[in-house]
């Protein structure tokens, strides 16, 4: 296996239309096979997204882990773009809920419409019943709609009148939110929160990217574009994958660290044991798609403010809104007082 996938040459990536099986009994080359893929995939998408290379290695970190990820930042800086390029690369049956603040339960979820014929009852399935769900500018529906989704990121089923629904595998929701500076938003509940693996803000780009946007074709033509490069074997193959990249005890200890410092300071509440778990988990998948076997700290500190900053009480705050500079996060300022090896 390759440290990374620079060693890779454009010959021994894959073309993405070629379709293989996997089982659970896969071989080393099938993973191999599927790294590639993912290769693939990033630079597809980083042709998509200009100038956000990390964001997007993050976002798909936080996908093949199996969490669910939130996308906060001004509306049009490309958080729906990015999110419906890894939908579409990946494969995956997607369906796309634009919330407002007038949404119901029922119209993510679905309900129980009466047959007069058969004289009961049918639950006719909403958008949630697909594999990757879009859930654009999430924070303009109620808190009442957003608790919605609660059971359905936890638990990956709907109940409704008594009878649970199992939703299909994989299962995610990628959720975009404004800032909650503008008009019309509600603030997203902690529970909610905690249910996003990685939180991620692409902020405003380079002059060189914009430029490229200026003179280069609308990213939405773009994306009709796009063919998958994985389908939904390959993605839970991966899944597989992250669970086998080695953990050794030293970069456990360094991650407890982290954690025990987080539950020190009166400013916020420490991370729960959920988060704690996510957080080893996200790391895991960030060297997956690094293609390493073995996870290290530095791929801890890749993912940790995306994985804590929104569970610690860090609210978003827009570049501009800042000065022009971006305040130092929770997160950031942990990594800086936590030695790796003491």
């Amino acid at each position: 296996m390759p440290d990374t996938y620079t060693d890779l040459s454009p010959s021994e990536i894959p073309n993405p239309s070629s379709k293989t099986t996997y089982t659970s009994t896969s071989s080393a080359a099938d993973y191999r096979l599927n790294q590639q893929r993912i290769a693939q995939l990033l630079v597809q998408l980083n042709q998509i997204v200009l100038d956000k290379p990390q964001v997007i290695k993050l976002a798909l970190s936080g996908v093949l882990a199996g969490g669910h990820l939130l996308l906060q930042d001004l509306p049009g800086m490309g958080k729906t773009t990015l999110a419906q390029g890894l939908a579409q690369l990946l494969g995956l049956t997607f369906s796309r809920v634009q919330f407002t603040n007038d949404m119901l339960p029922a119209d993510i979820l679905g309900m129980s419409i009466y047959d007069p014929a058969a004289l009961r009852f049918n639950f006719r399935k909403g958008p949630i019943f697909t594999q990757l769900l879009l859930a654009d500018e999430i924070n303009r529906s109620s808190p009442k709609t957003q608790s919605a989704l609660l059971e359905a990121m936890e638990e990956r089923q709907v109940t409704q009148d008594g009878q649970s629904y199992r939703l299909p595998q994989p299962f995610f929701v990628i959720a975009t939110q404004n800032p909650l500076q503008q008009a019309g938003v509600y603030p997203l509940p902690e529970s909610q929160l905690d249910r996003f693996l990685l939180c991620l803000s692409l902020g405003y780009p380079s002059p060189a990217a914009e430029r490229a946007l200026l003179q280069g074709q609308d990213r939405r033509e773009l994306l009709k574009d796009l063919d998958a490069v994985l389908d939904t074997e390959a993605v839970l193959l991966a899944q597989q994958g992250v669970q086998q990249v080695y953990v050794a005890d030293v970069v456990l200890d360094y991650l407890q660290r982290l954690v025990a410092k987080t539950r020190t300071s009166q400013e916020y509440h420490g991370l729960s044991p959920r988060g704690v778990l996510s957080l080893q988990r996200a790391a895991q998948a960030y060297a997956y798609v690094s293609g390493h076997a073995e996870m290290t700290p530095e791929d801890i500190q890749a993912v940790f403010a995306a994985v804590t900053d929104h569970r610690l009480g860090q609210r978003f705050v827009p570049v501009h809104a800042a000065g022009g500079q971006a305040p130092q996060t929770i997160a950031q300022r942990i990594l800086a007082e936590v030695a790796v090896i003491i």
